[in-house]
């Protein structure tokens, strides 16, 4: 794999360095390639080969692809996982995404929408804090990243206006929301091809966010902060959560005091291990250790987005 055939340098205690070390000891090879393609001069096709491994014969992503799903199985979201990976290396798009759109017509709701968990699942483990039932409703956090995503990638397909149009009305009903809704609302929002719309809905969540403090403004005081009911202790959420990239419209939200603050908490985040940590409730030893390449990826990813030197 090009860029990485001396390994990380033991004596090297830069974040990427330590990082490297850390996902070649405890990632899955999905991860590993995807960390080598970021960040050490890898190639794409290794990490589609990867992702692969995860697809399925209905053209969707199973085997715990997002790891708090277990089971062979296909998801919306282990499927919306795989699209965020193949737009991360540009390859959203082609035969592949039309499958894809074709697995997400078959499981869609009446509306359009995609269920957070699928009823599949049933008979598989998965996080208790993703409950399966027989008849699940459309969700805002299933669809949201999706349908952004392709528009981003100016994939059309019949059941995306569908999907657009429950993503609208969703996310101008939102009033009484909490952080992970609101992210999704927002990836929806950066890719969607109505702008004014969409900065119209941006500035009123934005303001919900303030508001009912769903953003940590000061590290320093985090233990002053409420956490989102039904959310693990310390699970909080930061301006980088939701502005992931400088272009994004959450950046708006924060000033670029609250947005250097919440930078400099994600880089000293980084445990001494080389990763970062999982914020999330932990349930079971497999999701948790598969979980924290990825978040370490990302973190490195905002990192870099931001003009932080990672290494």
């Amino acid at each position: 794999m090009a860029g990485t055939g001396a390994g990380p340098d033991p004596s090297s205690s830069s974040p990427l360095s330590r990082a490297e070390r850390f996902v070649w000891l405890t990632a899955r090879v999905l991860e590993q390639r995807r960390f080598a393609y970021h960040f050490l001069g890898g190639e794409a096709d290794p990490v589609e080969a990867a992702l692969t491994a995860y697809l399925r014969s209905d053209g969707g992503y199973g085997h715990g692809l997002e790891p708090d799903l277990r089971g062979p199985v296909s998801q919306p979201l282990h499927t919306g996982h795989a699209l965020r990976v193949l737009d991360s290396i540009g390859r959203c798009g082609g035969l592949r995404v039309e499958r894809v759109c074709r697995y997400f017509t078959d499981v869609s709701t009446r509306e359009g929408a995609l269920p957070a968990v699928h009823p599949s699942q049933g008979g598989y483990p998965a996080a208790p804090f993703v409950p399966v039932v027989d008849d699940p409703p459309g969700s805002l956090l299933a669809t949201g990243p999706v349908v952004g995503v392709l528009h981003r990638n100016q994939v059309w397909h019949a059941w995306l206006f569908r999907a657009t149009d429950f993503c609208w009305a969703a996310v101008e009903s939102l009033t009484d929301s909490h952080p992970y809704e609101i992210e999704a609302a927002v990836a929806f929002l950066d890719g969607v091809p109505d702008r004014v719309r969409a900065e119209v809905v941006a500035d009123r969540l934005g303001r919900q966010v303030r508001e009912r403090r769903m953003a940590v403004l000061d590290p320093d005081r985090i233990a002053d902060h409420p956490v989102a009911e039904g959310y693990a202790p310390g699970e909080h959420h930061f301006p980088y959560d939701y502005a992931r990239t400088p272009g994004s419209l959450a950046r708006r939200w924060f000033t670029g005091e609250e947005i250097e603050r919440s930078l400099d908490h994600l880089a000293a985040a980084q445990q001494e291990d080389g990763g970062w940590p999982v914020t999330w409730r932990q349930w079971a030893p497999g999701p948790a250790l598969e979980a924290r390449p990825l978040v370490t990826i990302e973190a490195l990813r905002t990192l870099r987005a931001y003009g932080r030197v990672v290494g």
